[in-house]
């Protein structure tokens, strides 16, 4: 593991400092209570500030959820709060002056550090709804609130502070640069990307951009470290990104935003939502537009120059209806279309760095992506009780792309097409058969055909690099039990079926969560995974680079161990250590001109997060991630031993904000990302980069706010691959209005 730099070394201390500190909370404390499992729409809906809620009550009665819930339980039209016993409420007096203040003042510290993380909703670790603090999985969440208060624009730009995950990618940090997400050693591509909890990743190529995706549709984007393949399949190697979109509204609302910023940022949006009777609805629009011209240089060959041809515009349309059809069966269509044109700049050429001795600026190459995520889901409670939940769901993906060169000499000049589409289905039953006892299981299928051509500008010859198709159908369970008050444990177990030669995958999972009191919870974890190779590197016909159908899908131990730690009445620190293990590594021959599962790779580190409410009304959060992914075996004896590129970066982010519940916020955050080398016989590094920002919210009345930020202050100039340039300083200002 590389150094963090200079500048975040009191960051380290301070984490250091942290852990000593949180030794002493770890005895004499009492054992907490279990909770019953429940299902995320048997908790009544909230609607308010923080200042209104109450302490979070331990126990839901099945009196007050038949009669508090709606039956609308697709996760993407789902929504948690609090709810107490009818006997309870009414057995209370009416609470005098002091003490609703006194009730006020602990529900603000109780909300907005540990609650606020620990009974937030989360559907990834269980595949069903749930809370933070019920899984024996790290997971993280980025809320509503945090990404408007962070101005963060599409999701990749939102995933920038969270910990274990390194996501800015090896292009550019402008609007619309390719995102890339390494986790646990893992690259995009072993990374799955669930849009409302089913799969969209690329399998012709690998991967999703979420940099295709504005902020203005999303609820919630929920990130689990390590594998998921017990749950979801293919792909989940290194870690599962859960994208939430966001629900209709009871009233009919409409939302506007207007954003300017440097490099001619100009977005606009607009959400408009509501319900008449049974039905509801939500309706968006997202026109975002920049040139992305910046001055930059690139010390290493003496070059000054602009930045050009780096443009983006985004034209996404986001369409959500849902029908109540009884009070115990529901049904929801979300349509999501995402179309960005964007200039692809290309890099300066660096001959003395073997990475980047072959860029090229390329000032007319363009990259069109036209892409529709389409799902159909049905809820229905069985029986009479609300312990039982059949979901059903069909999807139909259609992922375009199409990549002009056009560049140099007119017969040089290329276009590449690669079209997908997907059709699959989820079924699954929830059904919780005591109050410790809950299970899931289900089937999922999901079939993927792809066609790549190459199309010669000058003479309109066609190449067809691949043209086929994957099936894969899969049967899975969890089972999840709390064997005593105090102790959970959580088995899964999955069978994947799929069309190729060596098709046939078990995936097995454990894990435990132990409180050992009522302020400190162990946990840990062993999942197996896998990921099926690409269409691409099972069929293709470019003369450069042949497909291999007997390829094996790529496998992973996942393991990790944990504690989660609350500090008193004021914050929460959680510390996981991981240990990933990637074997069968798809990697390209280059004698051969084909690709050959000849990698392993080990990766080791931790993940800290620690958040503290400082004074009423100032936050403090940080969190460090180390890793260590080391090369064990490739077909280059130079590499082994050595950290794998671009995946082995540690991070530090540190965030000082104040905010309070009329909607105020203000925070400087900071960013840090320790050297990493660019090949894999780390002959050849970059050195890492720290970078703070400002971010403000102001609003005006209940109905209108203004935001601003300035991204980078010091324009500290850095590069995320050898001669890409990093956009430097950006300021934006924008204004939100509700009506």
């Amino acid at each position: 593991m590389k150094n963090i730099t200079l500048n975040s070394q009191l960051g380290m201390q301070f984490f250091a400092i942290a852990i000593t500190v949180n030794l002493g909370f770890l005895l004499g404390n009492d054992n907490a209570t279990a909770q019953k499992i429940l299902q995320l729409s048997e908790f009544s809906q909230y609607q308010g500030d923080a200042k209104d809620l109450k302490i979070i009550p331990k126990i839901v009665s099945p009196e007050v959820i038949s009669e508090n819930t709606s039956s609308n339980t697709d996760l993407s039209n789902t929504d948690l709060s609090n709810t107490e016993k009818v006997e309870d409420i009414a057995q209370k007096k009416p609470p005098t002056q002091e003490a609703e203040k006194e009730d006020r003042e602990e529900a603000d510290i109780e909300l907005t550090v540990v609650g606020e993380i620990l009974d937030q909703p989360v559907f990834t670790p269980f595949r069903s709804e749930g809370k933070v603090r019920d899984a024996t999985r790290p997971v993280y969440v980025i809320n509503r609130e945090e990404i408007e208060a962070q101005g963060a624009r599409t999701v990749k730009e939102a995933l920038r502070f969270v910990p274990g995950i390194l996501p800015d990618g090896t292009v550019g940090t402008e609007i619309g640069g390719l995102s890339g997400q390494f986790i646990r050693g893992s690259n995009t591509g072993q990374v799955l990307i669930l849009l409302n909890g089913r799969p969209v990743n690329n399998l012709g190529s690998g991967g999703f951009d979420l940099s295709e995706i504005t902020t203005d549709i999303v609820e919630r984007v929920e990130v689990l470290p390590g594998g998921g393949s017990t749950l979801y399949g293919s792909d989940a190697i290194g870690g599962t990104i859960n994208i939430i979109t966001r629900r209709p509204t009871k009233d009919i609302t409409t939302t506007t935003q207007l954003r300017l910023g440097s490099y001619n940022l100009n977005e606009q949006s607009i959400q408009t939502s509501g319900k008449q009777g049974n039905v509801s609805w939500l309706l968006g629009y997202n026109r975002t537009r920049a040139n992305n011209n910046f001055d930059y240089s690139i010390p290493e060959v003496d070059f000054d120059g602009t930045r050009e041809n780096a443009d983006v515009l985004y034209n996404n349309l986001n369409l959500q209806v849902d029908a109540q059809l009884s009070d115990r069966q529901s049904l929801s269509f979300n349509t999501i279309y995402l179309a960005k044109d964007q200039g692809v700049p290309g890099g300066v050429a660096i001959p003395q760095i073997s990475q980047a001795a072959f860029n090229s600026l390329t000032d007319n190459n363009r990259k069109y992506t036209d892409q529709v995520l389409t799902d159909l889901s049905w809820n229905a409670k069985l029986g009479k009780a609300d312990d039982s939940l059949l979901t059903a769901r069909v999807y139909l993906d259609f992922l375009n792309t199409r990549f002009d060169n056009r560049t140099g000499d007119i017969s040089t000049h290329q276009q590449f097409d690669n079209n997908q589409r997907s059709l699959g289905f989820q079924i699954q039953h929830n059904w919780q058969i005591t109050q410790n006892q809950n299970i899931t299981y289900g089937f999922d299928y999901r079939n993927v055909s792809a066609k790549n051509i190459t199309r010669n500008l000058a003479d309109g010859t066609e190449t067809e690099n691949y043209d086929d198709s994957i099936g894969q159908g899969a049967v899975f369970a969890k089972y999840l039990v709390d064997v005593i008050p105090d102790v959970r444990l959580n088995f899964g177990l999955r069978q994947d079926f799929n069309s190729l030669i060596n098709g046939s995958v078990t995936s097995p999972a454990i894990g435990a969560r132990w409180n050992l009191g009522e302020t400190t919870t162990l946990r840990g974890n062993y999942i197996r995974n896998f990921r099926v190779p690409t269409l691409f590197n099972l069929f293709s016909n470019s003369p450069f680079a042949q497909g291999n159908p007997d390829l094996k899908p790529e496998r992973g131990d996942s393991f990790d161990i944990g504690i989660d730690q609350q500090l008193g009445d004021i914050g929460l620190i959680r510390f996981t250590f991981f240990s990933n293990t990637i074997s069968d590594n798809i990697a390209f021959d280059f004698v051969n001109s084909t690709y050959e599962n000849i990698g392993k790779v080990r990766t080791t580190g931790i993940e800290l997060a620690l958040n503290l409410q400082l004074a009423r009304n100032l936050y403090f959060f940080g969190n460090y991630t180390a890793n260590d992914p080391r090369i064990l075996e490739s077909s280059n004896p130079a590499e082994v031993d050595k950290e794998l590129r671009f995946a082995g970066a540690d991070s530090i982010n540190l965030g000082l904000s104040y905010e309070n519940a009329q909607g105020w916020y203000a925070g400087v955050l900071m960013r840090s990302l320790g050297r990493y080398p660019t090949n894999n016989t780390n002959t050849e590094s970059l050195p890492g980069y720290t970078t703070f920002d400002f971010k403000l919210r102001v609003p005006v009345s209940k109905n209108l706010a203004f935001n601003g930020s300035i991204e980078n202050i010091l324009d500290r100039r850095f590069q995320l691959f050898p001669g890409f340039p990093d956009a430097g300083r950006i300021v934006q200002a924008g204004v939100n209005y509700k009506f």
